[in-house]
């Protein structure tokens, strides 16, 4: 229940600055932890897929050595060694052929022993075959680690949606909270899936092809990775920038989810009072904030890999120079030149990758980082330990005092103030007033939606403080002026007010609400399931369908906050008649601006500006002709 008062407030302004990026990829990390057995099989399927596929450029270039070997060594004349022909070489003036025939394992008159060739190649695709294996097995067991991280992370936000007091939703609109646990958990999921593969498997690349690129050269090794400072300050600049823009990002789709959400619920308000093109307005401003940020967070990150993939030809390209100058003094052969730079394409892929991902690493870091805020927010005070139960009074009749109450949703501003009254066991009090005045707030208060600031509420002379919440809200049953049904049947949604209800119990309490007479006009009868907005029974039914649902929980005390402000006039007539017997020997507080709903009750109070400033019952305040009577002729 929120007071009547509250308005949503929006949904905080987009970050000016970046987040703390480290602290909430860390804790996504943690989040693993119970996934530690999965995440070793994933590691070491990387470890040894990687590995073999490392390993098979190189075998790739010896077998352009056997070919290249072939080629040449027909060339030469036979019967004669490699030494004599490299002399020979040398006397015609070829030193160049010299020093490139001294660096190949050639056999003179001999051609390409194509059988090599082709074992060479055969083993070459196993290894292919038996890496992509690994790597698939790989992705799968992540994809089952990442979805079991996530159904945990939902029910931890759940399970904290729960434990929030009610002042967390009442500054806060539905739709922007929503987005929270739907749209931002989304984006962490394949966030994480995307991420922890390619970062996986790109470190493991990067290390293992640099550890063959140094057993062929460490020249080029050295020439390879001056690149990588590059990439690196390339990297962390435009980091900087896209970081904050992909928090503005999320923040503006949870914003334009709130609008949505909102201007669909009450879709017949907007349309009656005819602010469908206000709406519409308000939607593309919105949705323009939604395009500026995205295309800002977009624009920038997409330029990691451009910058990266630039600074990487350019070491591409001087491997390609200096190591064809080896290849021609000798000191390197054809093949492991050709592996090198196959190797340097591996080594700059997974950089290019690595940098890239800050796409996709920043955007689910900024939406880790709201839900980590909504599971930092303060909980609901604990209870005391040990907790007083409701019913430890000597003898609980439901006899409510407050003694002496203030309250303010925010300091400086008190709605209750110095209140006291008491509501016998037994008996209605009515509260009265203009909007604003405090009544749902007494209702707030007693329900320990939140605690009193001052002053005592006893029920049974008993603080509710000292109270277990649960305990206290079993024995109170509500009936809200905003209808809340969910999707299921009627049967369904009047059970709710105690699951462990019989069917006969169901019926009796829809009897009493005058839901029966409209149910059996049904072709389905209590098996008919209401829309998840209940748009398939009127208003006033579904407002008799949560007085059913109170009357089957039998509460010691009953709240009815504009109970009947929904309900035709006859309907309104036969519900009184009904709660007269079902407010019988319940203490009841009984809300509504209309008058007429509250003339058999013991006692009516009147509120202004959180004070009680009259009280008796309807003909007493109607003698005096006081601030009752002059509602009473309004």
């Amino acid at each position: 229940m929120t007071r009547a008062s509250t308005k949503a407030a929006g949904p905080p302004a987009p970050a000016n600055r970046s987040r703390d990026f480290w602290g909430s990829a860390a804790r996504l990390v943690k989040r693993l932890a119970p996934q530690r057995r999965l995440c070793a099989a994933v590691i070491t399927l990387g470890i040894t897929g990687t590995a073999i596929g490392v390993v098979v450029p190189r075998i790739l270039g010896h077998a352009t050595d056997l070919l290249f070997n072939g080629v040449i060594g027909r060339q030469l004349p036979a019967g004669i060694t490699k030494a004599q022909a490299v002399a020979a070489a040398r006397g015609r003036g070829a030193n160049t052929f010299a020093d490139l025939l001294s660096g190949m394992n050639v056999v003179p008159g001999h051609g390409v022993d194509f059988g090599a060739v082709a074992r060479t190649l055969t083993l070459a695709l196993a290894l292919y075959v038996v890496s992509a294996l690994l790597i698939w097995g790989q992705a799968r067991l992540l994809n089952v680690t990442v979805q079991r991280t996530m159904v945990a992370l939902r029910s931890d936000v759940e399970d904290k949606i729960h434990r929030l007091p009610l002042s967390y939703f009442d500054g806060r609109q539905r739709g922007e909270l929503l987005s929270r646990v739907t749209n931002d958990i989304d984006n962490i999921q394949s966030s994480l899936s995307m991420t922890i593969s390619q970062l996986l498997t790109s470190v493991l690349t990067v290390v293992a092809v640099l550890a063959m690129m140094l057993s062929i050269s460490p020249l080029l090794v050295l020439i390879t990775v001056l690149t990588v400072p590059l990439s690196l300050l390339a990297t962390r600049a435009i980091a900087r920038r896209s970081q904050r823009l992909f928090v503005a990002q999320w923040t503006s789709i949870g914003r334009l989810n709130a609008h949505i959400e909102e201007t669909y619920s009450g879709f017949t308000v907007v349309t009656t009072f005819g602010h469908q093109a206000a709406a519409r307005e308000q939607f593309r401003t919105l949705n323009d904030d939604v395009y500026h940020a995205s295309f800002g967070a977009q624009f920038f990150s997409g330029l990691v890999a451009p910058a990266t993939t630039f600074i990487g030809n350019l070491g591409y390209v001087a491997v390609a120079v200096v190591g064809g100058l080896q290849v021609a003094t000798g000191h390197i052969t054809l093949g492991n030149i050709q592996a090198f730079i196959q190797y340097v394409r591996q080594f700059n892929s997974p950089l290019s990758q690595l940098a890239g991902m800050y796409n996709t690493l920043q955007s689910g870091a900024a939406s880790a980082e709201r839900v980590f805020t909504l599971l930092d927010e303060p909980e609901e005070s604990p209870d005391p330990a040990p907790a007083a139960q409701p019913g430890a009074s000597p003898q609980p009749a439901g006899r409510v005092e407050f003694a002496h109450v203030s309250f303010a949703y925010r300091p400086g501003t008190p709605v209750i103030e110095d209140l006291s009254m008491v509501a016998e066991p037994g008996s209605t009090v009515a509260i009265v007033g203009p909007t604003g005045a405090g009544k749902t707030t007494l209702v707030n208060l007693l329900m320990r939606f939140y605690d009193v600031d001052a002053g005592q509420i006893l029920l049974d002379g008993v603080d509710i403080t000292t109270m277990d919440r649960r305990s206290l809200r079993s024995r109170i049953g509500m009936v809200l002026q905003d209808t809340w049904l969910f999707d299921g049947t009627i049967a369904e949604n009047i059970a709710y007010g105690r699951p462990d209800a019989g069917a006969d119990e169901v019926l009796e309490a829809a009897e009493a609400a005058y839901v029966d007479r409209f149910v059996r006009t049904l072709p389905a009868g209590y098996q008919t399931r209401i829309s998840g907005d209940g748009g398939n029974i009127s208003a006033g039914e579904k407002q008799l369908i949560t007085i059913a649902r109170a009357f089957l929980a039998r509460p010691q005390l009953l709240i009815l906050d504009e109970a009947t402000s929904s309900v035709d006039t006859r309907t309104e007539a036969l519900i009184q008649h009904a709660m007269c017997e079902l407010r019988r020997d319940r203490t009841s507080f009984i809300i509504a601006h209309r008058l007429s709903t509250i003339r058999d009750a013991d006692r009516i109070l009147v509120v202004e500006a959180g004070r009680i400033v009259e009280q008796g019952n309807h003909s007493e305040l109607l003698a005096r002709r006081g601030t009752y009577y002059e509602m009473t002729q309004a």
